[in-house]
């Protein structure tokens, strides 16, 4: 068993792999020797896979998984979750935005009696606007799921082997690594680091469609909230709408509406859409668990290994299902 593992996800990132390793080797062969560094996959259909293999020739404590598509960023997390050893486990990016150099502090900090500990980023390099909607999505998180999060705290953190082996039980479809971390507990910790410049390439999240697409992915797998959200719309306007109902009642009681039929017809289709609302609410809170619960697939479907066991079932290392 290593003493410390890196997992690292990657999206086409064939530009940095090699200045990842390097960095990575420096700065952990004064902690351990005994270390891993493992590369996720997650598609991309660019050279990564040649490169890592060729270095991996050289150095056989790199090792990798490819998925057999993209499957994301948080599913390629917990693929490298399943499969490293190490007493513990460093996660990060790989587009060395997340600076290895940080490795030592944080299995310093880990090392004080901590479980978890992640790097809040300082003198961040992103936009301006997109920082502003980082915390926007993180307020709207926490209202929603009643959890509290740091816009500021990405990927990068220290993981002991106790946590990893209770992320690794925990199989829902839809994950958000940050905020599985937080509610398995433990003793957490933040380390406060200046974020690095992106050494090449450009970010697999390039276009507002794929970071959308995540922030509702983060919101749908620790939040129940929005369902109820729903129902209590629902019923609002149910209720709004038996008011209005009334109103009108009494001005057609008094003589007062020009339009015969077009209040009725108005109160009547606000009462219905409102009452459907709440019932479809209602119902979406045990159909989304029921949905997600009976279909019973696998995270991920792992195309080829490199210089891990193959996926045997017997293996202790094996993802339970």
């Amino acid at each position: 068993m290593a003493f410390i593992s890196v997992v690292i996800p990657i999206f086409r990132e064939e530009a940095i792999l090699e200045e990842m390793v390097a960095r990575l080797n420096a700065v952990l062969e004064p902690i351990s020797p005994d270390h891993e560094i493992l590369f996720v996959l997650d598609g991309g259909k660019d050279r990564s896979w040649e490169i890592l293999a060729r270095l991996a020739a050289r150095d056989a404590r790199i090792k990798a998984i490819e998925f057999s598509r993209n499957f994301g960023q948080h599913l390629a997390i917990s693929a490298g979750l399943d499969a490293c050893d190490g007493d513990w486990v460093v996660v990060m990016d790989g587009d060395l935005q997340d600076r290895p150099e940080v490795i030592p502090d944080l299995v310093q900090k880990a090392l004080e009696g901590y479980d978890v500990v992640f790097v809040a980023r300082r003198q961040r390099k992103e936009s301006g606007l997109y920082l502003a909607l980082v915390r926007m999505f993180h307020w709207l998180f926490q209202k929603l799921s009643g959890t509290h999060t740091d816009p500021d705290i990405g990927n990068f953190s220290i993981i002991s082997r106790q946590v990893v082996e209770n992320y690794r039980g925990l199989r829902e479809e839809l994950r958000f690594y940050g905020g599985i971390v937080h509610w398995l507990g433990f003793r957490h910790a933040t380390l406060p680091a200046e974020q690095g410049e992106r050494f090449a390439g450009i970010s697999g999240y390039r276009g507002w469609y794929k970071r959308v697409r995540l922030a509702t992915h983060i919101i749908l797998a620790h939040s129940e909230r929005p369902l109820y959200l729903s129902a209590a719309i629902g019923l609002i306007m149910a209720s709004g709408s038996f008011l209005i109902g009334l109103y009108f009642l009494l001005r057609a009681l008094l003589g007062d509406i020009d339009v015969p039929g077009w209040a009725s017809l108005m109160v009547a289709l606000f009462f219905n859409t409102g009452l459907i609302l709440g019932v479809l609410g209602i119902i979406g809170i045990y159909v989304g668990k029921i949905f997600g619960a009976v279909k019973q697939r696998p995270l991920y479907i792992v195309a080829r290994r490199l210089g891990l066991p193959p996926d045997d079932p017997n293996h202790p290392r094996r993802a339970p299902r």
